[in-house]
This record gives C-alpha cells, sequence and structure tokens, in this order.
C-alpha cells in the first residue's frame, strides 16, 4: 500500500460516505457554518448474555484527539474527492464545495467538551460534546464513535474483571485475536480499565510499561521433537532467565511432569542464589490443577510462587474457578486463600474483543443549532421514547449521598445549578411517571462530570496518566453500591433529568409532532 494510502485511510477520511455527502448538501444551501451540537452516550450497559455490565469505564478520548487535531483535508483527500463518481458517471463532489474543504477541512472550529477518562459512566449521558460549523462537526462523527466506543467496552470488560479478581495481578494477553491493530488501543483500554500489563511489548513500551509474558508450549515441544526432555527445556529458559522463572506446566502432563520438573529447576535456581517466580497453567481444570499444584510446591518450600492461569479467562469463568477453589481446597488439606492470593491472571481473547458484546452501541445525535443568535434544541422522533436524546446545551453532576455513594447522575441545562436549589427532582428520561425528590440534607456532593477538552480547535487540557486514570477508576466504582457491580442481573444505576429539561423536551416533543 502506497504512503499516501495509507494516510487516506487514516486521517480525515476515516469516515462514513454519507458525512461527506451531507456536509455537500448543508454546503449547497449555506447552512455550512451554522453553529450546531452534537452529543456522543450509549442507550444501554454491554450484556454478554448469561451476565451483564451494571456499568462503564470511559477510555479512548486521548487518542480520539490527537487525532482530530491532526486530521485534515490534504492534497490526497481532495484528490480522492474529486475522482469519486455517482452510479451514471458525474462526480459526487464539486468544485467550489471541494475549494472550501482545502480552505477550511479541519476540526480548528470545534470545541469539544468531555468526560475524562477512567471516570465510570451509564447510559443517556453525553460522554462528548462537539459543538461548532456543523459540517466539520458531523463529518467527526465516524472516529469519535470508533475510537471511543471500542476503548470504553474493553476498558468496561478489564474493569469487571479487575473487581472479580480482588485486586489480584491481571495481564492481558489478546494481541493475537484481537481484530487487526485494534489490539493496540484495546491494550490501552485494558490498561485504563485494570490490567496491571500486557504482553503487547509495543504499547506497552509506548505507555510506559514493561511487557509481561512466560513462553509457550512450542519451546518444550522443540526440544522434545529433538530428542530432548521436558526438564531440559526448563532448564535451558531457567538459565536465560534465572530471575524471571516462570514455566508452563501443562505440555506433557501437568501434575505429574510438568509441575515436578518445574519443582527441580527452582531447587536449582535456589541453590544459584535466585528466587523462582512460579508456574503457569493453560488447559484442564484451572481451579483443580491450582488446587493441586499449590500442595506440590507448597510441600517443595515454594508457596510463596506464583501460579499464572490462561486459556480463555473471562469475568465469570474467574468467579467460577475462584468459588470452586474455595470449595475443594478444604478437601485437600490446604487453605482457598492461601491458593487464591497467589493466583494472577493471564486474560486474551475474551477481554481484547469484549466477547458477548463485541460492541458499544454509542451514538451521536445533534441537539441543538444556533439560528439568528438563537440556540434551538433538536431532538430525534422515535417510538421508542427511551431512543429520544436529551436536547439543547446541557451538563452532567454526579450525585453522592451521605454514604460517599454515587446515587445518581443527573442532565440539566448548561444555564442550570443544582448546587443553588434547596431541593431536587430528578425525572426518569423517558417515564414521566417516574421521579424522586431529594432533599439537600441527603447529598454530600454534586460533582460536575464533564471537562472542556479542546476550544474552537486548540487542546486546554492536560490528560492525565494511565496511572492517575486507573486511581480515578478505582474510586468510581468503590463509591457505586455493590449491587450495581454485581456480575449477573446488577442493580440498576439512577440515570435522570432534571425538572427543567424534562419541561424543555416534551415541550420540544409536542411541537415536533404537532408539525409532523
Amino acid at each position: 500500500m502506497k504512503a499516501s494510502n495509507n494516510q487516506i485511510t487514516t486521517n480525515i477520511l476515516f469516515t462514513d460516505q454519507y458525512q461527506l455527502t451531507m456536509a455537500q448538501l448543508y454546503f449547497r444551501l449555506g447552512l455550512h457554518e451554522m453553529p450546531a451540537r452534537f452529543d456522543h452516550f450509549f442507550r444501554e450497559y454491554p450484556d454478554y448474555g448469561v451476565h451483564k455490565a451494571g456499568y462503564c469505564i470511559n477510555a479512548g478520548l486521548e487518542w480520539f484527539v490527537d487525532w482530530m487535531i491532526g486530521a485534515k483535508f490534504g492534497p490526497d483527500e481532495i484528490e480522492c474527492l474529486r475522482n469519486q463518481k455517482n452510479r451514471v458517471s458525474k462526480r459526487i463532489f464539486q468544485d467550489d464545495f471541494i475549494e472550501w474543504l482545502k480552505k477550511h477541512g479541519s476540526f480548528d472550529s470545534l470545541t469539544l467538551h468531555a468526560i475524562p477518562e477512567g471516570r465510570v459512566i451509564h447510559p443517556h449521558i453525553p460522554l462528548s460534546a462537539v459543538q461548532g460549523p456543523i459540517i466539520m462537526a458531523q463529518i467527526i462523527e465516524t472516529a469519535l464513535l470508533n475510537q471511543m466506543n471500542y476503548q470504553t467496552l474493553i476498558a468496561t470488560k478489564a474493569a469487571r474483571i479487575h473487581y472479580v479478581i480482588g485486586g489480584q495481578l491481571l495481564l492481558e494477553f489478546g494481541a493475537r485475536r484481537a481484530q487487526g491493530k485494534g489490539a493496540i488501543a484495546g491494550t490501552r483500554a485494558a490498561l485504563i480499565g485494570g490490567a496491571d500489563f500486557s504482553s503487547n511489548v509495543g504499547i506497552s513500551h509506548a505507555l510506559g510499561y514493561p511487557a509481561k509474558g512466560t513462553h509457550a508450549h512450542s519451546m518444550v515441544q522443540l526440544f522434545l521433537t529433538l530428542g530432548m526432555t521436558e526438564l531440559e527445556a526448563f532448564s535451558a529458559y531457567s538459565e536465560i532467565y534465572p530471575d524471571d522463572c516462570i514455566l508452563l506446566v501443562d505440555t506433557i502432563n501437568t501434575l505429574e511432569s510438568g509441575v515436578p520438573n518445574a519443582i527441580k529447576i527452582f531447587e536449582e535456581l535456589q541453590k544459584k542464589g535466585h528466587k523462582p517466580v512460579g508456574i503457569r497453567l493453560d488447559s484442564g481444570d484451572l481451579a483443580y490443577l491450582s488446587i493441586q499444584a499449590a500442595k506440590l510446591l507448597n510441600k517443595a518450600g515454594f508457596a510463596d510462587t506464583i501460579i499464572v492461569l490462561s486459556n480463555e479467562l473471562d469475568e465469570l469463568n474467574i468467579w467460577q474457578i475462584i468459588d470452586q477453589i474455595r470449595t475443594e481446597a478444604p478437601e485437600f488439606g490446604i487453605d482457598a486463600d492461601q491458593i487464591i492470593k497467589r493466583l494472577v491472571y493471564g486474560v486474551g481473547t475474551n477481554l481484547i474483543t469484549s466477547s458477548g458484546c463485541s460492541a458499544l452501541g454509542g451514538v451521536y445525535k445533534l441537539v441543538a443549532v444556533k439560528d439568528q443568535n438563537e440556540w434551538k434544541p433538536a431532538m430525534k422522533l422515535s417510538e421508542d421514547v427511551g431512543k429520544m436524546p436529551n436536547p439543547g446545551q446541557k451538563m452532567v453532576w454526579r450525585i453522592y449521598d451521605n454514604n460517599q455513594k454515587a446515587t445518581a447522575d443527573l442532565v440539566g441545562m448548561f444555564d442550570e445549578n443544582p448546587e443553588d436549589q434547596k431541593e431536587l427532582r430528578l425525572h426518569h428520561p423517558a417515564k414521566h411517571t417516574k421521579t424522586r425528590l431529594l432533599l439537600k440534607n441527603e447529598i454530600s456532593q454534586l460533582e460536575p462530570l464533564s471537562s472542556e477538552i479542546i476550544r474552537q480547535g486548540k487542546l486546554i487540557y492536560d490528560f492525565p496518566s494511565i496511572e492517575e486514570m486507573r486511581k480515578v477508576r478505582q474510586a468510581d466504582v468503590e463509591s457505586l453500591d455493590a449491587g450495581v457491580k454485581r456480575l449477573i442481573n446488577p442493580h440498576v444505576y439512577h440515570i435522570s433529568i432534571t425538572e427543567k429539561l424534562w419541561k424543555e423536551k416534551h415541550e420540544l416533543l409536542a411541537k415536533l409532532k404537532k408539525a409532523h
């Protein structure tokens, strides 16, 4: 692929065709510079089939902003548009529109507000809001949804796994099973969401983390094919990596060959003054094998070594493994907690692909336009009231109760300040009969969630480090009610709109229905 073509695929033409055809229509009608606001949000939590999320973790913002700042219509993009033909071989994009794009075809005119990465987020809350000339605010939609939806999906999966394992080490092993170079963004999102390290070398280095890994079955297979033994394979590995020796013990027979051979190697390392790290289990009944391997290691004096588990893990089967160990370990005369505390989890396919829920249903909707110096709310009509976006320019607050627990996220008009109100009437976004009254003395904090990231093309926000995002994520997850964090049938977190926004929405709805 030519370098210029490679750039075309990732630059400003990383968009859908209808964004460009709409842009030309706005240009023809003289509407292309009309200020508009679009909200990005999702409608449903990830549903994995047997289990479902009760919250999500925001991710992808910094990389999207990096793309946004650099994207523009350059010579290659302009030439691509000039050469596009319709079904009767006429040019789709005309010269005057193309000339406008040559002069103004960047995102320098846009302002972006967004909830920072690492924060817990919920449906129907504006995660980001783009404001500026409608032509460019429209074109940016595809890339925004692509980059932020995917990383949010993976960060959410990682956070759920992190929650289940209770602070044990979590390694992301998914590069080989990811969708192409999505593995790179997926690793970053997994680190934000709760993975401690990754096996993906390049992105780990770029983000300042050491890459982690053990060895493959193929190393042992090679030695066996050449007439040598599993013990000799382990010995060779330990000689080169004496201080990082983790041995994969299930190539032949885990308990009869792999673990006993690993113990022999560990004894040799110990004699030479090195501290053995542990073993890895990648097949079979991982809970049972963990118990039996721990017994053998303990008996040999290696109770402080780790046991790395891998092979198609996700939050549900890890939960099952832990529960099985708690139930069965006492039957074999070993303390379950002692085993669980030495476990490390290498999670690959099911994390990097968000197995069970392959996409986050994030959407990007027009919610306001500025006409004759007046902002006018906009809203998409739908037979399903729950699919109707909240119109207008808005703010988002998180409400904490007197136990410092997040009790609701509140969406209101940009000129509202809930802090000034003695009581808050919270409305369900879709069901008019469902309201909730909160008195001021029931609220410990009203936290604004969104920050201004870009102001008319200029970055004005300092992005936090991955570590800072992880601390924010941890604090947000801890502030959730335990029922919201459940893997199966989580409690519903309250998403509400203010009384003023409720009235605005239903007045507009009545007006649009009447016009229709």
